[in-house]
């Protein structure tokens, strides 16, 4: 298959062995490191089923993701950072951060042929899932409707039938019947 067969990709676009790809992705770099890039994909000329294909091009723009957040997140101080948030949305951060370098090294670990599912970070990241469920449960009880009880017995004693006394309705039905 060769590139004369199909149409040039856009400016910013190049053919790579998963397709098209935005070379424009490659943040932060000059232009010479990223033809450096470039090339050095171009070296490898390992062929892979057809039938894959989709899943490599969801893992590349995967990964670009998280190289995104990635660089979002060490843009800012973690200090700015925390200061800025109250003590639930602090425990929330450093959470989700460790739970995503723990599966970052669970990936690590399943490309370098370790079973992850026999390593120690497996209890590591059940830990941090119970810790992660402890903060849901305190966030869901804080967004919990709290219940007002003076406005709830007003409401119940409103809404409840209060039958009259006997002695009030003969008196009164005897003054009644007399006229």
């Amino acid at each position: 298959m060769s590139s004369s067969t199909f149409a040039p990709p856009q400016p910013g676009f190049r053919r790579s062995r998963w397709g098209v790809r935005n070379t424009d992705r490659i943040p932060e770099r000059s232009e010479e490191q990223r033809w450096l890039i470039i090339m050095a994909e171009e070296e490898i000329n390992e062929d892979y089923p057809a039938e894959i294909h989709e899943y490599l091009s969801a893992f590349e723009n995967s990964i670009g993701a998280v190289d995104d957040m990635l660089k979002t997140m060490m843009s800012v101080s973690r200090n700015e950072l925390l200061q800025k948030l109250d003590p639930l949305e602090q425990a929330k951060v450093d959470l989700v951060s460790a739970y995503t370098l723990n599966s970052m090294f669970w990936v690590y670990l399943a490309t370098q042929g370790v079973n992850p599912k026999e390593h120690p970070v497996k209890q590591e990241l059940e830990r941090i899932r119970v810790y992660m469920n402890r903060v849901k449960e305190i966030t869901d009880k804080k967004k919990a409707a709290k219940l007002d009880r003076g406005a709830a017995s007003r409401f119940v004693k409103n809404a409840l039938w209060e039958p009259k006394p006997k002695n009030v309705s003969k008196v009164a039905s005897k003054g009644k019947c007399k006229k």
